[in-house]
């Protein structure tokens, strides 16, 4: 499939005009997709599709972004985009501060002219790997903290790494510390863990498993049904 997806891609730019041709080329020099997951039943955020053109080209030509929808802008340094999940990342770091940060594309409010050029420096760790990592942590529209009834290393080997993080509790137990854009969407992730648990919130999450629950019950009922009936 990639090696298909690349021939496809050779064969557009060449026949692209050269401005769009560099655009795509930005593209894709610049962004990482992150893993495959279950998904969410949250509708797609839209965005822009010049802005995320103007993005790649400030991370490729190393102009910092000026952001802001009022006051003072802010400058960041953009280092990479990331797609997963349907959604798009940047991931910037604070020239006065030194800090990096992941940031949703559809939230940003870009400023022209941009800022001024910037000299890379050596990103923490990998910068796909740091979008998931804060996703988890904080990215959701919803969180949730589940007690799990196994071992923390038996919930990591069942979990993808950017599901949640993993907190163990004793010998025999741990917290999932996770979230989704949907509390739909977190209890499909839970039960996929094929484990007992408990929810210690959000209370939303619970009323959402029972009517799942409740909803399961019925489908078992009615095959039960169908089977008996002559």
């Amino acid at each position: 499939m990639q090696e298909t997806s690349a021939r496809a891609l050779a064969k557009l730019e060449r026949v692209l005009p050269s401005r769009l041709r560099r655009t795509v080329s930005a593209l894709v020099e610049t962004t990482a997709q992150g893993p495959g997951n279950t998904g969410s039943d949250a509708p797609d955020p839209e965005v822009d599709p010049a802005l995320l053109r103007a993005v790649a080209e400030a991370i490729r030509d190393r102009v910092a972004l000026r952001v802001g929808d009022d006051g003072p802008a802010r400058l960041l340094e953009p280092y990479r985009l990331v797609s997963w999940e349907r959604r798009w990342y940047v991931v910037v770091r604070s020239p006065d501060r030194g800090a990096w940060t992941v940031l949703r594309a559809d939230g940003l409010a870009l400023r022209t002219p941009g800022g001024p050029r910037f000299t890379p420096v050596e990103p923490p760790e990998d910068l796909t790997d740091l979008v998931l990592r804060e996703v988890a942590a904080a990215g959701w529209s919803v969180h949730a903290r589940i007690v799990v009834a196994a071992p923390a290393s038996e919930v990591l080997a069942r979990i993808n790494p950017a599901v949640g993080v993993v907190e163990p509790r004793d010998a025999h137990s741990c917290v999932l510390v996770t979230g989704a854009d949907s509390v739909a969407t977190v209890a499909a992730y839970v039960g996929m863990l094929d484990l007992d648990f408990r929810v210690e919130g959000p209370p939303e999450l619970v009323e959402q498993l029972r009517v799942t629950g409740e909803r399961y019950l019925r489908a078992i009922s009615t095959t039960k049904r169908n089977r008996t009936s002559p």
